[in-house]
This record gives structure tokens, C-alpha cells and sequence, in this order.
């Protein structure tokens, strides 16, 4: 891992995490949540599924309720500002028209400073990277850019907004870090631990503890501190 700088917030009043699935951002980026919101940085959510295909033992419109709920819990554990849910399919999520258009809808209503993802990229640490992370990671770029187009998305009827930077999580080549030890690491074990039957559906799954930890113990003991978790910043 290459020489990792502090990511700067000064001045971001407002994030948007954008994420395919429930559960998504709770893989360590729902730490930087926390120390965010502790900060008085409002993170709104947008996630494109309902991840309703991610239980097999349950129906998708069951498993959609059951993990919109513990996606609400996650969220209030880290003190996210708002919770929007879409309904692209889950598992067949593509980066075209509708969803770089739905992207754009809401960055143009919450007006981030910053945007926050999973990173696009096929092959990343963990093994391959699922198709809905990779085509979420894309629209979001394509979105950032829409967004801020006066000529694109006219029928939205909202005005345009410039996002300054997009922040990638599981990134081949993370650029910089946000320090989330303490109590934003072990809220964001919480708020992983918050999708109950989720992780009830897959046994074979390591604990949110050890999912936390592992992403963010490498960085933090190069740096010198407890817990970092590493983030590409894209500028756009």
C-alpha cells in the first residue's frame, strides 16, 4: 500500500454514500460515517437495490422488508441524516440511463460535497468484485458529471450541482485514509452486526468484528494509529 494522505473535510457539510445493496457500506466505510456524523457532516444514503436477491432461503419480497429494516438500523447506529431505497433488481443492476438519471436526481436534492462508493474496479482484495458494486461505482462517476450538466436531465427540473470529489472503498490503489479508530470503528461494527438475518443466511461469513477490523487494521498499523480506513479519492 502506497503512502496514504488524511482525507481533508474542511469545509463538507453534506456526503451522499451511494451503494448497490443493503449491508454495503457497513463493510468498514459506515465507520468514516460515524466519525463524520460526530463531526456534524449529514451522510445521506441512496441505495439502488433493495438487495432483495441476497437471502436464498427467503423470497425477494420478504428478504427486500427484512433488510430495508436492518439497513435502517445500521443507519441510525451511525448517525446517517436519511435512508432512500430504490428499486433497480438486485444482481442485474446496469450503469445506463435510469440509473446514472436516479443518481443525479439526488445528488442534485442533497448536494454533497463528497460522494462515497465501493470501487468499480473487477478484481480487488477480497476476489472478484459483484457485477451491482461494479455498475454502481460506474454510474456514480457518470452521475457526478450528470449532475453538474444543465443539458443533461433537464426533465429532472432540479437545479445543477458541482460534486467536488467521489471516494472509492476496496480500491486497488487507495490514495487517502479517514482515522476511525475507536468509537467510529465499533460503531460501524455495530451497524454491520445490525443486518441480523443477513449474516444469520450465511454462516460461513466472518464476523462484523473481523470484517471491520480487517479492513481497516493494515492501514491503521502503517499509519500508526488503531484503525484507517483506505479510500481512492477521484476528483471529477
Amino acid at each position: 500500500m502506497t503512502e496514504l494522505a488524511k482525507l481533508d473535510t474542511e469545509g463538507v457539510e453534506r456526503v451522499l454514500a451511494v451503494v448497490a445493496h443493503p449491508d454495503d457500506m457497513e463493510y468498514g466505510a459506515s465507520a468514516a460515517v460515524a466519525k463524520w456524523a460526530a463531526e456534524g457532516i449529514d451522510v445521506h444514503y441512496l441505495l439502488l437495490t433493495a438487495g432483495e436477491a441476497g437471502i436464498a432461503s427467503i423470497e425477494p419480497c420478504r428478504t427486500a422488508d427484512i433488510r430495508a429494516t436492518e439497513q435502517k438500523a445500521a443507519c441510525e447506529i451511525v448517525g446517517a441524516a436519511s435512508l432512500e431505497i430504490l428499486d433497480f433488481r438486485d444482481g442485474m443492476l446496469e450503469p445506463d440511463h435510469s440509473v446514472r438519471k436516479a443518481i443525479a436526481r439526488r445528488i442534485r436534492t442533497v448536494r454533497p460535497h463528497m460522494a462515497i462508493s465501493l470501487t468499480w474496479e473487477l478484481e480487488v482484495g477480497f476476489g472478484i468484485n459483484h457485477v451491482d458494486h461494479r455498475a454502481c461505482g460506474m454510474a456514480l462517476i457518470d452521475a457526478i458529471r450528470d449532475a453538474d450538466n444543465p443539458w443533461i436531465f433537464q426533465d429532472l427540473d432540479l437545479e445543477r450541482w458541482k460534486v467536488d470529489r467521489a471516494l472509492f472503498c476496496a480500491a486497488n490503489r487507495p490514495t487517502h485514509y479517514v482515522d476511525v479508530s475507536g468509537e467510529p470503528l465499533q460503531k460501524g461494527i455495530a451497524s454491520l452486526a445490525a443486518h441480523t438475518q443477513y449474516l444469520e443466511a450465511l454462516p460461513e461469513h466472518p464476523s462484523p468484528e473481523e470484517i471491520n477490523r480487517g479492513v481497516t487494521e493494515e492501514a491503521g498499523r502503517r499509519l500508526g494509529i488503531e484503525a484507517a480506513l483506505p479510500l481512492r479519492e477521484v476528483r471529477l
